[in-house]
C-alpha cells in the first residue's frame, strides 16, 4: 500500500567537502514541487545543484540540475519508489567543495542524502476514498445511517425530499461490503444514483 509522509524531514551529508542538504516532504503536484525548488534555490543562493525527484498522484519528476544525467534525480526517484512512496518530494541542496565525486560517487550521494532523511520520516497509508449516493424510503434512514456509521463512512450530505438522500465517502476497500449490506437490508427499495450527472 503505498504512503506519503506527514512531515518533512532534513538530512546532511559531508562527502569530501561537499555538503549534501537532503530534504523530503509530502507534495501534492509538480506545480508545489517547482515552487519549493525555487524557496529552495533563494535559501541557497550560494548552492551548485538543487536536484529533485517527485512522486505525486501518477506524476514524477528526476531533475539533475547540472549534474551528469542519471547522478541525482533518477537514484533520488528510485529511492522513494522503492520505499512505495507517493505524494512526495526529495530535494537535495549541494554545496560543491571542490572534489569531484564521479558518477558513482554522486548516486551514492544523492541516493544516501534522501535515504538518510527517510529514515527519520513517519509514513502515513494512503488510503483512496469514495464518494457514494443513495437514495432510501423514510422508514430505512435509520438503518442507512446505522450502517453509514459502522461502516466509518463520512456522511457530506443528507437531503429529505420524496425519499432521503445521502451523500457519503468511505475508504474505497469498504465500499463492496456496505453496498451488500445495505442492498440486503433494503430488499430492493435502495436507489443508487450516478455521482456523474
Amino acid at each position: 500500500m503505498p504512503s506519503t509522509l506527514d512531515a518533512a524531514v532534513h538530512s546532511e551529508l559531508i562527502i569530501k567537502k561537499s555538503r549534501f542538504l537532503g530534504c523530503v516532504q509530502p507534495m501534492a503536484d509538480r506545480a508545489s514541487a517547482q515552487r519549493q525548488v525555487q524557496q529552495l534555490w533563494q535559501q541557497h543562493p550560494q548552492a551548485t545543484h538543487v536536484c529533485w525527484a517527485l512522486l505525486a498522484g501518477g506524476q514524477s519528476a528526476a531533475v539533475d540540475d547540472g549534474e551528469p544525467s542519471g547522478t541525482a534525480g533518477r537514484p533520488m526517484l528510485e529511492v522513494l519508489r522503492h520505499q512505495d512512496l507517493d505524494g512526495v518530494l526529495a530535494t537535495v541542496v549541494r554545496y560543491y567543495g571542490g572534489i569531484n565525486l564521479g558518477a558513482g560517487g554522486l548516486v551514492r550521494a544523492y541516493t544516501d542524502s534522501v535515504a538518510q532523511a527517510l529514515l527519520s520520516a513517519t509514513k502515513v497509508p494512503i488510503v483512496v476514498r469514495q464518494q457514494l449516493a443513495l437514495c432510501v424510503p423514510y422508514a430505512l434512514e435509520g438503518m442507512v445511517r446505522r450502517e453509514l456509521q459502522r461502516a466509518g463512512a463520512d456522511l457530506q450530505e443528507v437531503d429529505h425530499q420524496d425519499e432521503v438522500a445521502f451523500l457519503f465517502e468511505l475508504p474505497a476497500p469498504a465500499v463492496a461490503a456496505l453496498v451488500t449490506r445495505l442492498n440486503e437490508a433494503g430488499q430492493g427499495r435502495l436507489g443508487w444514483l450516478d455521482l456523474q450527472d
